[in-house]
């Protein structure tokens, strides 16, 4: 081979080597692509209809539990004050979604029989789904297919459960598996939108909406889909699982949740259904959407094999929240504020906040890092409980300002914590967030192990 055949077969190579590189710095570049929220909307506890509401119930005093309706017999029925007796619960208390069996069936084109045999979760969803579009702006049209993606968490079939508990199977009518089924918790929603990108379901126990979060990003930033609704339901109507939950003391007798509190007794159930619309942030500013947040980044992972299947694994909590530091392209120190896991678990509160000060509470610290739950308000919702935590967070970041954690009347803090020595903080009073450090992350740890973090 002659000299300048040589020399051109290595530039032909030198060039195709750089436009590999260049192909990978743009699919790196593509992987940790901004996302924005650009539209929100939920039913939650103590008759929390819209975002707004939301906020000011955040700045209140009050807590959303309270007794046991006349309309859940179920939960109802198995109540004793005393522990241990079986097939009891101790528990009267929960943070329950006012009139949770209002539904606009006509509305959706649903038939009201079907209706009748339609988990509440998906009925709330269907609403939240509508609210969440209309508010980014992105109209709905019957009969128009738009690209998005619908990405929901979702663990529990109580309604169902109890609609053919003891009935007669002659009495099953064709809606029984649709109506139920934790599948069309996602494909109703396209259906009934018009949505053609993905529907995914997702169950990972308590940290169900947030994975669907990370799988919504995922799917974004592969161009699997133009837009992404992520929603988080959780409905309680069967005593079986409260009995289970009280069998091993997972809850607090009063119903509340105490997060990061000397007086934490186990966590109080709550129910609730959220929705985020989310797109890339380059295309939400082009079209002049409402950026209400950026997602920077976020990872999900498992404890794998520990002590015990429910748990907590600091080590994993701690790879977790590297892995989505990683993936947001963030320092420790640039995070000020995290909206923590926070059940107010005796075991578990110590190992996040073990966990969370490994991770970012390094002396690289300006400020300590602010930690609060709003389980302590609204209770643990569960699959939803993720969905809850971020929408609190696109508020805080909207209103530029951290609401109080706890109150005086709260009592101290977990004394199995090392606050004196640590680098964090559980605001007892709301304050100003400074717009240079408006960096905030969301844990949830699922009972299942699966953990998710999102920046």
């Amino acid at each position: 081979m002659e000299a300048t055949e040589l020399r051109s077969l290595v530039e032909e190579q030198l060039a195709l080597t750089r436009r590999l590189k260049d192909q990978v710095r743009r699919l790196k570049e593509e992987s940790r692509a901004p996302l924005a929220v650009v539209g929100t909307a939920l039913r939650l506890p103590g008759g929390l209809t819209a975002p707004d509401q939301y906020w000011d119930f955040l700045n209140g005093g009050a807590d959303a539990t309270s007794e046991f309706p006349e309309d859940r017999p179920g939960l109802r029925s198995v109540y004793d004050p005393q522990p241990g007796r079986p097939g009891t619960s101790y528990v009267s208390r929960a943070a329950l979604i006012d009139d949770i069996a209002s539904f606009d069936a006509a509305f959706f084109g649903i038939s009201r029989r079907e209706a009748e045999s339609l988990d509440p979760q998906q009925r709330l969803m269907l609403e939240v789904a509508w609210e969440a579009m209309e508010r980014a702006g992105i109209a709905i049209r019957r009969g128009r297919r738009l690209d998005a993606g619908v990405f929901v968490g979702i663990m529990a079939a109580e309604y169902t459960d109890r609609l053919t508990r003891g009935a007669d199977l002659d009495g099953i009518d064709p809606y029984y598996g649709t109506g139920g089924g934790h599948a069309f918790a996602a494909g109703r929603v396209s259906h009934a939108l018009g949505l053609s990108g993905p529907a995914v379901s997702v169950d990972t126990a308590c940290s169900s909406s947030l994975v669907a979060l990370h799988q919504a990003a995922q799917s974004l930033r592969r161009g699997e889909c133009r837009y992404a609704l992520v929603g988080g339901a959780n409905a309680l109507f069967s005593p079986e699982l409260m009995v289970s939950l009280c069998q091993s003391r997972a809850l607090a007798p009063d119903g509340r949740s105490k997060p990061f509190l000397a007086s934490a007794d186990g966590y109080g159930r709550g129910e609730g259904v959220g929705a985020l619309v989310l797109m890339r942030l380059e295309e939400a500013e082009r079209e002049g959407r409402p950026v209400l947040a950026v997602l920077r980044g976020s990872a999900v992972n498992h404890d794998g094999a520990s002590s015990g299947l429910t748990v907590p694994n600091g080590p994993a909590q701690q790879e977790v929240l590297r892995s989505a530091l990683a993936d947001a392209g963030l320092r420790p120190e640039e995070v000020s504020y995290v909206e923590a896991h926070g059940t107010g678990t005796s075991l578990g509160d110590p190992i996040e906040a073990g966990a969370l000060q490994e991770v970012y509470g390094g002396s690289d610290r300006e400020a300590p890092l602010k930690v609060g739950s709003v389980k302590a308000r609204l209770g643990h919702l569960e699959a939803a409980s993720g969905v809850a935590a971020l929408i609190k967070v696109v508020l805080m970041l909207r209103h530029g300002t951290v609401p109080a954690a706890r109150a005086p009347e709260d009592g101290p803090l977990n004394p199995h914590i090392p606050w004196d020595t640590g680098n964090l903080e559980v605001p007892d009073r709301a304050a100003p967030w400074p717009e240079h450090a408006r960096v905030a992350g969301v844990s949830a740890f699922g009972l299942s192990g699966t953990n998710a973090h999102a920046l």
